[in-house]
């Protein structure tokens, strides 16, 4: 019976959590639409958050109607004159005075802002997002400063201290952080190694741990690791019995296992040692111009059992910071989707529903943080998906306007009617595609 309470309770705030995040990054992106196309002269009939039954509306002095609906999974902004929701086939008939109020009637510059707004406000909100995490988190300093020293299990010597400058870790000097991670590589497998730190002033040599331990930052949903209940926090000391003293160590005994089941050793603060057994999965990862294969547990490491100090960037730095991640995904699912449409990549690396909302959830819980971060990733890769060029989407619109910018006139109505037929099919199969993917694929 405990079980069962636990599931539901993690069903509903999955499904909660899922719904916070669609209808933020929905309700921006509709709302884009409504305050350019305000703006371009163009009426708001209806905004609406949710689909259905009405459960809460109200009426503007412009008299476009607010509503929030029973299912909220979408939203929609119903312009004067539009046939549907989705602004799509020739419009209602409306009053001919009236007909520059319309999407249909507008000059072609307005019906490209109006539309185009939508996906744009997605990638404005996910670079504001962005940039908010980055100035609450903040960002490393200049100068290799240790922020904050994290617990380490026993047998580990950690005599680093928070504000000590680190000059060279096994006598070999590092000039910045990535200097410090990346030496991991080349060491001797061992526990600790001897760092040199300025401290107080003074220049001293200390015992401190691998520079990049085993130890988890974060668990991919989905994966072997969180169906084993990993943590982020742990420490893995062993693999089938064999000692791990650094992330590489781990890579290389998860790549040995070819996917057969090994038994991890973990140490967790607070709780001590134990032992899980997960089985390794297949996934493809960007590497160099193209993909490989790699068996993975899905964990990410971090900055071991030390943080950098950090400090706040000012905003035109974090703004810039978060145009340049929200870049970094629309640039990642272009190279993503080209992979699976030329068989780079396995199909299975499309998600359907069930996995974004687990995704979502797992960000949640992990924390208001990454629960932003991830709203940003989410707006972004809707963006990225709404411009293209299908019809019922954004992109399609759009493709149909630059069709009547290049000829002088719009698309016949037998065309736009085949046309949308086309893409709504495209759009069912591809959101059905992904959630078979979530059943079916490990």
């Amino acid at each position: 019976m405990t079980e069962i309470i636990s599931q539901m309770g993690g069903l509903v705030w999955t499904v909660l959590s899922f719904i916070v995040a669609l209808s933020i990054i929905v309700g921006i992106h509709e709302y884009g639409h409504y305050i350019v196309g305000r703006w371009s002269g163009i009426r708001a009939e209806v905004f609406s958050l949710g689909f259905g039954p009405r459960l809460w509306s109200r009426r503007d002095r412009r008299g476009t109607l607010w509503q929030v609906a029973a299912v909220p999974l979408g939203g929609f902004v119903r312009f004067l004159g539009d046939a549907d929701v989705a602004s799509a086939g020739p419009g209602r008939p409306v009053d001919p005075a009236l007909r520059r109020q319309t999407l249909e009637g507008a000059p072609l510059w307005a019906r490209i802002a109006t539309v185009s707004a939508g996906p744009v406000a997605n990638f404005i909100l996910a670079t504001i997002l962005f940039a908010g995490v980055l100035v609450w988190q903040g960002v490393a300093v200049d100068r290799l400063e240790v922020g904050e020293v994290a617990l380490s299990p026993p047998g580990v010597v950690n005599e680093l201290q928070a504000g000590d400058e680190i000059l060279a870790v096994a006598g070999r000097p590092v000039a910045g952080w990535a200097d410090v991670f990346a030496l991991s590589e080349t060491l001797p497998a061992a526990p600790q190694h001897d760092w040199t730190v300025r401290r107080d002033g003074a220049e001293m040599t200390v015992r401190g741990p691998d520079p990049a331990p085993a130890r988890v930052s974060g668990v991919a949903p989905r994966s072997a690791a969180a169906a084993a209940g990993l943590q982020a926090g742990d420490v893995i000391l062993a693999i089938d019995g064999e000692p791990v003293h650094r992330f590489a160590d781990l890579r290389d005994r998860i790549e040995a296992a070819e996917g057969g089941p090994v038994t991890v050793r973990i140490w967790r603060p607070d709780e001590g040692e134990a032992d899980v057994t997960l089985a390794p999965r297949r996934q493809d990862l960007p590497a160099g111009d193209g993909y490989e294969q790699r068996w993975l547990i899905g964990i990410t490491g971090g900055e071991g059992y030390l943080t950098p100090a950090v400090r706040s960037p000012g905003p035109f730095e974090a703004l810039s910071a978060g145009l340049q991640q929200t870049w970094n995904i629309i640039a990642g699912s272009v190279s993503g989707l080209w992979a699976m449409i030329s068989g780079q990549i396995g199909s299975c690396n499309l998600g359907g529903a069930i996995s974004i909302a687990e995704s979502t959830s797992h960000a949640a819980s992990s924390g208001a943080g990454n629960f932003i971060w991830w709203i940003g990733v989410l707006s972004a890769a809707i963006g990225f998906l709404n411009i293209l060029p299908i019809p019922v989407l954004d992109g399609g619109h759009l493709a149909f306007f630059t069709w009547e910018a290049l000829t002088g006139r719009p698309p016949s109505e037998r065309a736009l009617r085949i046309l949308t037929s086309i893409g709504m099919a495209a759009i069912l199969s591809l959101m059905l595609f992904g959630l078979s993917n979530d059943i079916l694929c490990p």
